[in-house]
């Protein structure tokens, strides 16, 4: 582990950037450039960056351990991204807890409108919905029309096909169950006990939060999908496993 300062000195209040990579050479730079810019000083908030390198075998803990603003820490085998974002969240110090995907499909300016909402709204965990593009329109116009340009219309279905899942288990309509930007206060994230090690973490986090009753809201922020051949790693196991694990954890949270 590389412990290094965090990109704004110290304040009351601190920002902790959890980012599971794996295999992100191609991505991981220009993403934390990205991380680093973003000006958090008008919420009164420092920023602490942590990358989770899941055991990759390319260059992607070396190229995010160049930056001084980033603590890096090298697992030393690959144990799946729901492991990583474990790890980091035991690290993280910080008041809010940001999980941030390694690659560039998200925008982290994208941080501010979610947290003027946590903050605003006295909420305990907001997510970033790619599928609110209309969010004047309602749920219906939403889940119909928000497929992104460049994304598969497999990955989209399944993306909303989890929505529904989530209503009938946990009783709560998620527009994006699967957004790489969740946002959550430190208080309620960190003393929950999570089991799953692969992309299911997502789910067992969500319906662990809402059967113990937290305030989540969602934002629309912006979305550059990705394909198979530009490193995405979800497929179609990953959603029969989102099913089962929303059913295991929706009713009693453990």
């Amino acid at each position: 582990m590389q412990d290094k300062s965090n990109t704004t000195s110290p304040r009351a209040e601190t920002l902790s950037i959890v980012i599971p990579a794996y295999q992100e050479e191609r991505y991981i730079g220009a993403l934390l450039e990205k991380v680093i810019a973003v000006d958090l000083r008008p919420l009164g908030l420092g920023k602490e960056i942590l990358v989770v390198d899941d055991g990759s075998r390319d260059r992607t803990a070396e190229i995010a351990g160049q930056y001084p603003e980033v603590t890096v820490y090298r697992k030393p085998k690959n144990e799946g991204k729901g492991s990583a974002v474990q790890a980091g969240i035991r690290m993280a110090t910080g008041n809010y807890i940001m999980i941030q995907d390694a690659d560039l499909e998200y925008d982290p300016e994208d941080y501010l409108p979610m947290l003027r909402a946590l903050i605003a709204g006295k909420l305990d965990a907001v997510y970033g919905s790619r599928y609110m593009k209309y969010p004047k329109r309602g749920k219906l116009i939403n889940f119909v029309s928000s497929k992104h340009t460049g994304q598969s219309l497999f990955a989209y279905g399944g993306g909303q096909s989890l929505s529904l899942a989530a209503l009938l288990t946990t009783g709560h309509y998620i527009s994006d169950t699967v957004t790489a930007l969740k946002l959550f206060r430190s208080e309620l994230i960190r003393p929950i006990e999570l089991v799953t090690r692969g992309f299911e973490l997502d789910h067992e986090i969500t319906a662990k939060i809402l059967a113990r009753g937290a305030r989540l809201q969602e934002v629309p922020i912006r979305y550059y999908p990705r394909t198979k051949a530009e490193g995405k790693k979800i497929g179609a196991r990953d959603w029969v496993i989102a099913l089962k694990t929303f059913w295991r954890f929706s009713r009693t949270g453990a």
